[in-house]
């Protein structure tokens, strides 16, 4: 097979969450813990992070993984989804996984896959793991894909286990409460091995406490060691400067994300290479000022508050649930334009009337699908939307509505487009 034909394989013969959805999710690691066996158990091979979360999870391990190879190390980064390249999801020192590595590990347990018959996803995790001892890395940052507790990444022993939040999404599969979904993701701590919690909740925080008390595992909440505060106004460029408060320390660092709800993601990565520091010897003098200001160079990282463009202002950001979105609009609701022009698209699992009643009511909207079948009918998203007073047109794809808000947008004007990582997929 050429590499055409391999992802030909890989999307349409192995279940993929990212096109169809819940037919594709797997509720148990059988499968995983068989494609270990299968491939030698390569996440034994190298140190791992952890990172789970319902949202902030992406950012947070791009800004580790970046933080580790500015220090030195050979650092693997699994994520997902990917927005363009199929290998995104799988990345040593920033690169992408070559198309022969591919090729080579698909050809090679093919007939295997056939009698394990593994998800997308389960596959996927297991090349990375594959790739990553055969370039040798010396640490790993891996976000989970979904939940904690059963999610296929949940078979490695890492040094240290983050969970950056907890908020509604996925909750046909993790729970219908706070304190359900939090039980899932907090599946990943594991024995003796230190967790950071990103935000400090009301009703997820014993829940984490008391599995971390169970495990013996030493509990850090990032929010109540480290203080990040914006500088100033946005700078042109998409960047902000922030003052970090921590371990009796002031710093000044630049990040290249600029999405307010990054001081939330940047105090989480602070408190993580804190307890690095306290905990491993190895990493007493790691440093974070370089790793965070370059994560964009250093990962490729995209779709996080991501200006596209300056005349008329265009931003897309990959934030898909309640809690995301309504930072989103936090946001935009502390910024000065004309008019907001907002390119919107939904998949069809998500709380859809939630999302539309968080949105602002200004705005002219223009209504689209991505090229999945998950994605939702942009034409019922219109009809849906005229319920919470949100105005606008339907649009065959994702890249007639940018190109109308675009046409229609004036010089100060902004253009937003978000709802979902697979419509911010098709712009960027």
């Amino acid at each position: 097979m050429n590499y055409q034909q391999t992802l030909d394989y890989l999307f349409s013969q192995l279940p993929m969450y990212q096109r169809i959805g819940a037919a594709a999710y797997k509720a148990n690691l059988d499968n995983t813990l068989a494609l270990s066996e299968l491939t030698g158990h390569p996440c034994k091979k190298f140190k791992s992070i952890h990172i789970a979360g319902t949202n902030g999870k992406g950012s947070v391990s791009h800004m580790l993984a970046s933080i580790m190879q500015e220090n030195g190390l050979k650092t693997g980064l699994f994520t997902s989804p990917h927005l363009k390249d199929f290998r995104e999801r799988m990345k040593v020192n920033g690169k992408m996984a070559t198309k022969s590595f591919v090729i080579r590990f698909i050809e090679k347990y093919k007939t295997d896959f056939e009698r394990i018959r593994p998800s997308f996803f389960e596959m996927t995790f297991a090349m990375a793991m594959s790739w990553f001892e055969e370039q040798g890395v010396d640490i790993a940052i891996i976000e989970t894909g979904m939940g904690g507790r059963l999610d296929s990444t949940n078979v490695i022993t890492p040094i240290l286990s983050v969970i950056t939040n907890i908020g509604y999404d996925h909750t046909q599969f993790l729970g219908q409460s706070i304190k359900e979904i939090a039980v899932e993701k907090a599946g990943i701590i594991k024995p003796e091995v230190p967790v950071v919690i990103g935000e400090t909740q009301p009703d997820s925080s014993d829940v984490f406490r008391d599995t971390a008390h169970n495990k013996k595992a030493p509990i850090t909440f990032a929010d109540q060691l480290v203080k990040v505060i914006k500088d100033g106004r946005q700078r042109k460029s998409g960047g902000m400067d922030v003052t970090v408060f921590h371990s009796l320390n002031k710093t000044k660092v630049q990040s290249p994300l600029a999405g307010n709800y990054q001081l939330k993601n940047i105090a989480t990565v602070i408190a993580v290479i804190e307890s690095l520091k306290n905990t491993y010897s190895s990493f007493s003098n790691i440093q974070f000022h370089d790793g965070i200001r370059n994560t964009l160079k250093n990962t490729g990282l995209k779709g996080r508050w991501q200006v596209l463009k300056n005349t008329p202002r265009v931003i897309c950001d990959i934030a898909h649930n309640a809690d995301g979105i309504s930072e989103i609009v936090l946001q935009l609701n502390n910024m000065e334009f004309n008019q907001l022009h907002f390119v919107l698209g939904v998949v069809n699992d998500k709380d859809i009337a939630k999302i539309l009643s968080l949105l602002p009511m200004n705005a002219r909207y223009y209504f689209c699908k991505a090229d999945i079948p998950r994605g939702y009918d942009a034409s019922k998203l219109r009809e849906d939307a005229l319920e919470y007073e949100l105005f606008g047109d339907a649009y065959s794809s994702v890249k007639e509505a940018y190109d109308a808000a675009l046409a229609a947008a004036g010089d100060n004007d902004l253009v937003f487009i978000g709802g979902s990582a697979f419509v911010v997929a098709e712009v960027v």
